[in-house]
C-alpha cells in the first residue's frame, strides 16, 4: 500500500512538472510572438500604416508647378448661393465673407505676388453698366482678373463692357446672356485668349434649377508674372 501510494505521488509530481513546463513554453511563445509583432509594427513607417490624402492649395486635385498660383472658383447657384473664389489657399470672395452680389463678381490680384488688390460686384439686373466700365478701364497691367456670375450677369451688359472683358482674354463673354452661368480668369495686358473660362446657357431644357443652369466649378494654375 505504501509502495503504491509512493508511486501515485511520484506520478502526480511528474505530471505537475510536465504541466508547468508546458505552460511555461506556452507563455514564452506568446511573449515572443508579441515582441516580434511589436518589432514589425515599429519597423513599418507610419505613412505606410495609414494613407492620408494629400491636400493641395484651395482643394485642387493636384499641386501647381513652381511660379504658378493655385485657384479654384464656382459660379453662383441660381439666386440663392453666391460665387466662391479661392487663390493660393486664400478665400477671396464668398457668401461667408459677405462680399458677393447679383451680377458680375470680380477679384483683382497682383500678378507678381498673388496678393488680393480689390473685390467688387456689379448688379447687371437693377444696376447700371457705367460703374463696371469704369472699374474695368482702371485695372492695371499685370493684374490677374477673376470673374464669376451670380443670378443674372448680362441684362445691362453692353458691347463696350463686353469688349473690355474680351480684352482680358475672354472668348465667351460675347455670348453670355440672361441668367447664364459664367466663370473666367484672365489678365490685363494678356496677349492670348485665356484657357480658364466656362460658360453654360440658361435653357429650360437643360437647367438644373428652375430658371437657372447648374453651378460651374473650375480649378487651375495661373502663371506668375515674372517681368
Amino acid at each position: 500500500m505504501v509502495r503504491a501510494g509512493g508511486i501515485l505521488k511520484l506520478a502526480a509530481l511528474i505530471f505537475a512538472f510536465l504541466l508547468a513546463v508546458f505552460l511555461a513554453f506556452q507563455l514564452l511563445e506568446i511573449n515572443m510572438d508579441f515582441k516580434l509583432s511589436s518589432m514589425i509594427a515599429k519597423s513599418v513607417p507610419e505613412n505606410e500604416g495609414s494613407t492620408k490624402p494629400v491636400r493641395h492649395k484651395c482643394g485642387l486635385s493636384k499641386a501647381c508647378p513652381p511660379a504658378h498660383f493655385s485657384f479654384k472658383m464656382t459660379s453662383g447657384a441660381a439666386s440663392v448661393v453666391g460665387p466662391r473664389m479661392c487663390l493660393e489657399d486664400k478665400l477671396l470672395m464668398s457668401g461667408v465673407k459677405n462680399n458677393v452680389g447679383r451680377g458680375i463678381n470680380i477679384a483683382l490680384v497682383n500678378g507678381r505676388t498673388g496678393q488680393l488688390n480689390k473685390t467688387q460686384f456689379f448688379d447687371m439686373w437693377a444696376g447700371e453698366v457705367a460703374p463696371l466700365i469704369k472699374f474695368l478701364n482702371e485695372i492695371e497691367d499685370g493684374t490677374v482678373v477673376m470673374m464669376a456670375s451670380f443670378d443674372d450677369p448680362s441684362t445691362k451688359l453692353n458691347d463696350q463692357a463686353r469688349k473690355l472683358i474680351a480684352d482680358l482674354g475672354s472668348t465667351a463673354i460675347s455670348n453670355v446672356g440672361f441668367r447664364d452661368n459664367w466663370i473666367f480668369v484672365g489678365g490685363k495686358g494678356i496677349k492670348t485668349k485665356s484657357p480658364f473660362e466656362q460658360h453654360i446657357k440658361n435653357s429650360a431644357e437643360t437647367n438644373k434649377f428652375e430658371g437657372w443652369p447648374e453651378v460651374l466649378e473650375m480649378e487651375g494654375c495661373v502663371p506668375q508674372r515674372q517681368d
